[in-house]
């Protein structure tokens, strides 16, 4: 039998932030070493809400509705508050743990608020989007959404008091996420308590990456500091977390399979072809995708 070996990590980076409304906004993906991690082609973390001075609210992000085609946008809030609304009627406040789920399709118009839970003990948010390129027959489908409850999302501990791990989407061990996947794709957060580790086993098609939103944490024998992205190579079997600091910390594990067909982008279009970008804008243009019905 093969003896299982650590993966090997491709890079790490810690990306450029932007500030967005008075939020510091992380993106991740695409960047100078990678353009795709399976079939995830953006990701960004917005973070570090700083309060005003008098301790009212500042900062509103994303105020503008952005309209999308062929993918699916996953927000996971780490913590804060997440206000969606869309082209297709929903209107949905989520808070800590939660997740917004948008298949796109053939076209659909959103708009996700970024708010700080309404804590003044706790001035700082953390929320997580993943935009997932849809396969090619999933990219004519009527788009749809809906939202999952931090209670909602299946959690399993780990061994003996090293932490949990909650499954967001694909599956681990007997417990399966109820976000759909369609490239065998995986979004895991890993929350590791002090001194502990954990360890977890991949195919060698998958492409994986892990993310360190707040914390320093070392990967397969290498030290990360916190804000980085981490994407391993395919070669190898396990990635290994330890928590060598005496407060628990909190990893983001993704991947998936890699898409097998042409990629072709502009904005929040994802399609497959040139012909197919100026028939997601003239559709938009014309209406097909709806409008957010104002409040």
């Amino acid at each position: 039998m093969r003896t299982k070996i650590k993966k090997k990590i491709r890079f790490s980076l810690h990306s450029h932030c932007g500030e967005l409304g008075g939020v510091e906004v992380q993106c991740l993906l695409p960047n100078e070493f990678a353009q795709v991690i399976g079939p995830f082609v953006f990701i960004e973390h917005f973070l570090s809400f700083r309060q005003s001075p008098n301790g009212i609210q500042k900062g509103i992000v994303d105020k503008r509705s952005n309209p999308l085609r062929g993918i699916a946008k996953l927000t996971y809030i780490l913590a804060g508050e997440v206000e969606h609304l869309d082209s297709i009627g929903n209107h949905v406040k989520l808070g800590s743990g939660g997740v917004h789920w948008t298949n796109s399709g053939k076209g659909i118009v959103d708009k996700e608020i970024v708010r700080p839970e309404l804590r003044s003990t706790n001035p700082d948010i953390s929320v997580v989007r993943f935009w997932v390129n849809l396969p090619s027959y999933r990219k004519s489908g009527e788009p749809d959404y809906f939202s999952l409850l931090s209670n909602e999302i299946p959690k399993k501990d780990l061994d003996g008091i090293a932490g949990w791990i909650k499954i967001i989407s694909g599956e681990y061990g007997n417990a399966i996420a109820k976000i759909p996947c369609y490239s065998n794709e995986f979004l895991y957060h890993v929350h590791l308590e002090a001194e502990q580790k954990f360890s977890i086993t991949t195919g060698h098609t998958i492409e994986c990456a892990a993310f360190l939103p707040s914390d320093d944490a070392v990967l397969n024998d290498l030290e990360i500091q916190a804000g980085k992205l981490v994407v391993f190579t395919t070669h190898g079997d396990i990635i290994e977390i330890k928590n060598r600091s005496e407060t628990s910390i909190d990893i983001i594990l993704f991947g998936g399979l890699p898409y097998n067909e042409p990629i072709v982008s502009d904005g929040f279009f994802v399609m497959n072809t040139p012909h197919e970008i100026t028939q997601a804008y003239n559709d938009y243009y014309d209406g097909k995708y709806g409008h957010i019905n104002p409040d």
